[in-house]
């Protein structure tokens, strides 16, 4: 069984801008089968932004989400964990921040992304969200 984040997370972690729109996140999204992607500026994590972020803060508002950026709808509540993290802390951190993905950071660089689904398909793998988790996307 896995002890720490770095066994687990995905990586490497999409990256954007804060000034790319909207609609490039989108299709980044879509190509890589992806639901978050972690927006950076100058090397520093500013936030996960995820394909329901874009729904409730652009599509939602009626927004051009050709015109509207990650900055705009990237959520402000920025809660991370380490690759030698033991998994037990970033349960924790995100039942403390009701966060369902964190950005793994090493040495202040994004290094993956560890998500609820990573931890229920390593701590509980017949889980509900641990076979969800693990089915690919219907495209």
């Amino acid at each position: 069984m896995a002890e720490q984040v770095h066994e687990i997370m995905t990586q490497p972690p999409y990256t954007v801008s804060p000034d790319t729109t909207l609609h490039e996140v989108a299709v980044i999204m879509r190509d890589k089968d992806i639901g978050d992607v972690v927006v950076t500026e100058n090397d520093s994590v500013l936030g996960v932004l995820t394909d329901r972020d874009i729904v409730v803060r652009c599509v939602a508002d009626a927004a051009d989400c050709t015109r509207a950026t990650a900055r705009n709808a990237v959520s402000d509540r920025l809660a991370v964990v380490g690759p030698r993290d033991s998994i037990d802390d970033a349960v924790r951190t995100m039942r403390d921040n009701a966060v369902r993905r964190l950005p793994v950071i090493d040495g202040g660089r994004p290094v993956g992304v560890v998500s609820l689904g990573d931890l229920a398909v390593e701590r509980d793998p017949a889980s509900v969200l641990a076979v969800i988790s693990g089915s690919r996307a219907n495209t």
